[in-house]
């Protein structure tokens, strides 16, 4: 009985927490630029080498109505829907900055990976790389400047 118990405690030690995936936490600020208008959907995606969305690591903005017209973004994400729960949250309006902290998966630094930040506003544009940059452990604690709405984002990571 004692070597039942033992071998389950064994496998629980050695496989169970296999499942866990080893990430990065970062924090996230994106400042906008000064617009007139309704608040950013804004979509942050981890890209593959190849340049095709692998992951979405947080969306800013909850009406999920309207995430058909993030049309690239959408084109990944619409075929399965997968929950966005967690990482999500308000819309931020022109000029305004939110800080977040994304998840990002370790093995993927340094890797030929890359950052996405598409952003929308309704009645205005639409842009599917207002700032894309590659994932090195060197950008994980720079500024990057966005060519849409965003003016920047700031990335720290966390210890």
């Amino acid at each position: 009985m004692k070597n039942v118990i033992l071998l389950v405690i064994s496998s629980l030690v050695l496989f169970g927490f296999s499942g866990l995936k080893d990430e990065t936490k970062v924090r996230c600020m994106i400042q906008l630029k000064n617009y007139d208008g309704e608040g950013a959907y804004i979509i942050v995606s981890l890209m593959n080498p190849k340049g095709e969305y692998e992951k979405t690591l947080y969306v800013q903005g909850e009406d999920d109505q309207w995430y058909h017209d993030i049309d690239e973004w959408w084109s990944f994400y619409g075929k399965e829907r997968p929950s966005l729960d967690g990482i999500t949250g308000a819309t931020i309006g022109g000029g305004e900055r939110t800080i977040r902290e994304i998840n990002i998966p370790t093995d993927k630094i340094d890797k030929g990976y890359k950052l996405r930040f598409e952003t929308s506003v309704e009645d205005e544009d639409y842009f599917p790389t207002d700032l894309e940059f590659s994932l090195t452990t060197e950008n994980l604690t720079s500024q990057q400047k966005g060519k849409g709405f965003i003016r920047y984002v700031r990335l720290m990571k966390k210890s």
